[in-house]
């Protein structure tokens, strides 16, 4: 298990961190262009037993460090996540899921917005988990890259199946078995994150986009181009119409990506590297194309009809915000009820619709389209078979990865 080495970010990491709160995720709210299209209150349907016979245990043998679990005596489960990352009703003060997993359950979820970015909240816990303190939340939410290294730290609680029939039975194939997590023994997934290229049909005026290359290469959209401020989207997508897998890429292979991309600085092809700030730029126009996240163009197709997007016949990169349960969580049992309550296909359907994300559930269209049959019919919130089979996930990095291929983004950004 990797030890855990206090405060020491390297000059990469620290840049990191620097450009997320410049104009990466933490810049803006986590839904920015939040349009809630969520409709009245679904059917509730029962938990079910949750004894799950039959479902085999996943994944590692080693586990976190648990707490005494009050869960039976305490019926209450904390719950930390990101800004606007969950339905609210019209009156903005109450969450109808949440409120629904109560009245079932008769479980009070104490429901925090305090991840606003990763590194900022990995500040925030790490004192505790490293101490082998509570961190006072029973369940948070965190990217996938940082979810691994909570994992390889071992600072996450393993998960009892026997508590989550739904979840093991309801996760769609492409997020079943992830390198960091095989299995899906520590985390499940909230939402997924789709990156694309998008592009404005107006700005393009008839040059035609359908690759990364394209992006790169095109002298018609010299200065009008857009890569993300984060890494492994720009990287990966890089890599996919290099050839190479994100899965299994090489040190060798990271340099030729980024000097793929270094080659189109150079000559003023990309206009800047952006978090999703580039959505402005996109709608007027100022950018013709980029690399961009799904959730973000469904938001604006909304109200901008020139704004489209493409899946390069390379494929595209896929990311998961995840559930986890940190060491010394009060309610372990608890929280893995409420991951379970949001595998069932009604309670999943109205927080995708209102989010506009990922969905992680097999199961979710007929319950979606109830809602929101536009939600329910677009690949970018859904995925069909054919799009998830040309989903890609960035690998796993070392401690020692992570820090050399960031220093190495920093410089090509100029972060």
């Amino acid at each position: 298990m990797e030890q855990y080495e206090p405060d020491r970010l390297s000059p990469a990491q620290v840049a990191a961190v620097r450009r997320s709160f410049r104009n990466g995720r933490a810049a803006l709210t986590r839904r920015s262009l939040l349009r809630a299209s969520a409709g009245g209150a679904l059917a509730v349907g029962g938990l079910g037993a949750l004894s799950a016979c039959g479902i085999p245990a996943a994944g590692r043998t080693e586990g976190g460090t648990s707490a005494e679990d009050r869960s039976a005596t305490e019926k209450s489960v904390n719950f930390s996540n990101w800004t606007e990352y969950i339905d609210v009703d019209d009156s903005g003060k109450s969450h109808p899921t949440l409120d629904q997993f109560r009245r079932r359950t008769g479980i009070a979820v104490k429901y925090t917005e305090d991840i606003n970015d990763n590194n900022e909240f990995f500040g925030k816990i790490k004192p505790q988990l490293a101490a082998g303190q509570a961190t006072g939340r029973d369940l948070i939410v965190l990217t996938d890259w940082l979810a691994a290294r909570l994992i390889r730290l071992g600072w996450v609680q393993k998960l009892d199946p026997s508590h989550l029939p739904h979840a093991y039975s309801n996760l769609s194939a492409q997020f079943r078995d992830p390198d960091w997590d095989p299995g899906r023994a520590y985390s499940y997934v909230w939402q997924g994150i789709s990156t694309v290229i998008a592009f404005n049909k107006k700005a393009l005026d008839g040059v035609e986009v359908k690759s990364v290359s394209d992006l790169l290469d095109k002298p018609e959209l010299k200065g009008r181009v857009g890569f993300l401020s984060e890494m492994r989207d720009s990287i990966g997508m890089t890599l996919l119409d290099m050839g190479k897998d994100p899965r299994k890429f090489t040190d060798d292979d990271y340099d030729a990506a980024v000097a793929r991309i270094q080659k189109a600085v150079d000559k003023g092809q990309i206009r800047r590297f952006t978090g999703n700030d580039y959505t402005s730029d996109l709608t007027k126009g100022d950018i013709a194309a980029c690399v961009a996240w799904g959730g973000d163009i469904v938001q604006l197709q909304a109200d901008s009809p020139d704004v489209d997007y493409i899946i390069p016949d390379s494929g595209y990169m896929t990311s998961t915000d995840n559930l986890l349960i940190p060491n010394k969580a009060r309610h372990k049992t608890n929280a893995e009820r409420l991951i379970d309550f949001y595998y069932e296909p009604e309670p999943a359907a109205e927080l995708a619709a209102y989010v506009n994300y990922v969905s992680p559930v097999d199961g979710v269209r007929p319950y979606l389209t109830k809602i929101d049959k536009g939600a329910a019919d677009n690949p970018l919130i859904l995925p069909d078979k054919a799009m998830a089979a040309k989903s890609h996930a960035f690998r796993a990095l070392s401690a020692e990865e992570e820090t050399a291929y960031e220093a190495k983004f920093a410089k090509l950004t100029g972060a």
